[in-house]
């Protein structure tokens, strides 16, 4: 099937096309069709689907072109995995730094679940964008006035949370287990900002150990690499949601870090509230992988191995 786009816009269709139309090859490897420019306007030929599919990636593309925002070859395969399930009203987060768009299907999913949801598990490998996502969202609900206290903690599992053997104050002793959050933090608000509601405590940073006999409320709580706590931290964790606090719990149950024989409290926890329906539970999968293209194909490899060891077990 034959299908074509014109745009009206020669400036913008130089950066939809990219230099010697590499833009252009992205879409024509990732959707099996053939694109060919002539001026203004684009010819695609392939199967009738593929056919629809690409002429909506161009179109997403070029709008977003005219907002003003940038078209790469991640923007290129984000709308590739967005369009099959309809790239129309993308769910977008807004910081001091960033607006950030949902750049798998998978994503938007988890985007309009914080959203809509007090507590949201985020399940799936690395790279997804479960943690990014979550301090994004809790940035611009700060920003928005919406809550009072951004808290993120992580389990120090690898340090089995006995800190005291490590040199310096606590801080430097936790430091490197929550460094992926400060991480995040300081792409979504400048760097002054972060320290300064850093030491106010509008943003705090903490081991998971710290927060036994707490309520937090007015807040936007976050627990990454829960795929490392035990049932009882899970259990402690969770029933600190204060009022008009919103919680979010990330991990990856294929790496768990915990001593053999002891249970991984997020899947305890999957197991414990399946019948709680306000709880909103977002599976990603490698299609939902953000990072270089090869990490995809990384999961995909290593959940395949695993699926051949469970299959074999007798």
């Amino acid at each position: 099937m034959t299908a074509s786009r014109e745009f009206d816009d020669n400036a913008l269709l130089q950066m939809l096309y990219g230099p010697h139309n590499v833009h252009l090859q992205r879409i024509e490897r990732g959707l099996g069709v053939s694109l060919i420019a002539r001026g203004n306007r684009i010819d695609i030929d392939g199967p009738a689907e593929r056919t629809a599919e690409a002429a909506a990636v161009l179109d997403g593309l070029y709008q977003r072109l005219q907002k003003g925002q940038p078209v790469d070859a991640g923007e290129i395969d984000a709308m590739l995995r967005l369009v099959p399930g309809g790239a129309d009203e993308v769910p977008v987060i807004v910081t001091r730094k960033r607006h950030i768009q949902a750049r798998s299907p998978g994503q938007a999913d988890y985007m309009r679940a914080m959203e809509g949801s007090d507590l949201v598990l985020g399940l799936g490998p690395a790279g997804t964008g479960k943690t990014y996502l979550a301090v994004a969202k809790a940035v611009s609900m700060m920003i928005r006035g919406e809550i009072d206290r951004i808290i993120l903690s992580r389990p120090a599992v690898e340090a089995g949370e006995r800190l005291g053997f490590l040199p310096g104050d606590l801080r430097e002793k936790v430091d490197p287990y929550l460094r992926p959050l400060y991480d995040a933090l300081h792409d979504m608000l400048p760097g002054d900002q972060v320290a300064k509601k850093l030491a106010a405590g509008d943003i705090e940073v903490a081991p998971l150990a710290f927060m036994r006999g707490r309520t937090l409320a007015n807040s936007f709580v976050i627990l990454d690499e829960a795929q490392n706590t035990t049932a009882v931290q899970m259990k402690m964790f969770l029933t600190r949601l204060g009022e008009n606090s919103r919680m979010v719990v990330t991990g990856d149950l294929s790496q768990v870090d915990l001593p053999q024989g002891v249970r991984s409290g997020l899947e305890d926890a999957l197991e414990v509230l399946a019948g709680v329906t306000e709880i909103a539970v977002i599976r990603f999968t490698d299609r939902d992988v953000v990072r270089h293209g090869l990490v995809s194909q990384i999961v995909r490899a290593y959940d395949a191995r695993d699926q051949r060891r469970r299959t074999a077990k007798p």
